[in-house]
C-alpha cells in the first residue's frame, strides 16, 4: 500500500523532532510541516483502510467523518487526539506567532507523534498479510 509505505516513511523523518534545536523558528516550522504532511497521510491510510473493510461511510471523504469512523472500528485511535490533530492542521495557517507555533511544534512531540506511532504499529500487526502482498 504506497500511501501506508509513505506514512512510515514521513514518520521515520517525524520521530527526529525531539532531537532538533526547538529554538530555531525554521526547525519549528519544519517539524509542523512534516506534521501536516504526515496527518494527511494517516487519514487518508484511514480512509483506503475502512474502504478496505466495507466501510461505506469512508467514502464521504472528509477527515473529521473519516477519524470518527476508524474511532469506532480500530481500537487503537484516540479520537480526542486525532480530532486535535485535525484542528491543529486546519489552524496552522493562522499561526504568526513564534510562542504558539514553538508550543504546536511541543505537542506534536508529545502528543501527535505517539499516536502515529500507535497507527502504524497497529496496522502492521492487523493487516501484514496485506502489506505483504501490495
Amino acid at each position: 500500500m504506497k500511501k501506508f509505505d509513505n506514512y512510515r516513511k514521513n514518520l521515520d523523518v517525524l520521530r527526529l523532532s525531539d532531537r532538533q534545536d526547538l529554538s530555531n523558528e525554521f526547525i519549528i516550522s519544519g517539524i509542523i510541516d512534516k506534521f501536516s504532511i504526515q496527518f494527511e497521510l494517516g487519514w487518508k491510510v484511514l480512509k483506503e483502510l475502512l474502504t478496505y473493510e466495507g466501510i461505506n461511510a469512508a467514502k464521504t471523504g472528509s477527515p473529521r467523518e473519516i477519524i470518527k469512523q476508524a474511532y469506532q472500528y480500530y481500537p487503537c485511535i484516540e479520537e480526542d487526539v486525532w480530532l486535535d490533530m485535525l484542528s491543529q492542521r486546519n489552524n496552522m495557517a493562522h499561526i504568526y506567532d513564534g510562542n504558539a507555533a514553538q508550543a504546536l511544534a511541543q505537542e506534536i512531540i508529545s502528543r501527535f507523534i505517539p499516536a502515529f506511532e500507535t497507527l502504524e504499529k497497529s496496522i502492521c500487526e492487523r493487516y501484514a498479510d496485506l502489506l505483504d502482498t501490495l
